[in-house]
């Protein structure tokens, strides 16, 4: 292997690391990510247990990693956000309210899609 090719390897396990380091924080610091995990278990264990195509489970449960992307930024922006201590100013409330509403569109698209793939079985 390469020099390069060592080095992006390595940056790449790295990337990795942090990004579990993230989940794992946020699994233990935010109530509503471990919801959020919680209801994406249901959803996919009824993903799997109704008659479903291929496509729909897969859209299912890509939603289902969406909305815990989402929780994730929200939960950044809401850390960042109290960090600078601007919680009570507007600004700090638009960025706290924007990446909530984030987060509650990413669970109202995973919502759609299980109507439409419930209606069209």
């Amino acid at each position: 292997m390469n020099e390069f090719a060592r080095r992006e390897w390595q940056r790449f396990v790295n990337r990795c690391l942090w990004s579990w380091q993230g989940v794992v924080a946020t699994w233990k610091g935010e109530p509503s990510f471990r919801f959020w995990i919680f209801l994406n278990v249901c959803s996919a264990g009824l993903a799997f247990a109704v008659p479903l195509s291929a496509e729909g489970r897969a859209l299912i449960l890509a939603l289902g990693l969406l909305i815990l992307a989402a929780e994730a930024l929200n939960t950044g922006v809401e850390a960042a956000v109290d960090r600078s201590g601007l919680e009570h100013e507007p600004l700090g409330k638009y960025a706290k309210d924007a990446a909530s509403a984030g987060v509650a569109l990413t669970a109202f698209s995973a919502g759609v899609a299980w109507v439409v793939l419930l209606a069209g079985n």
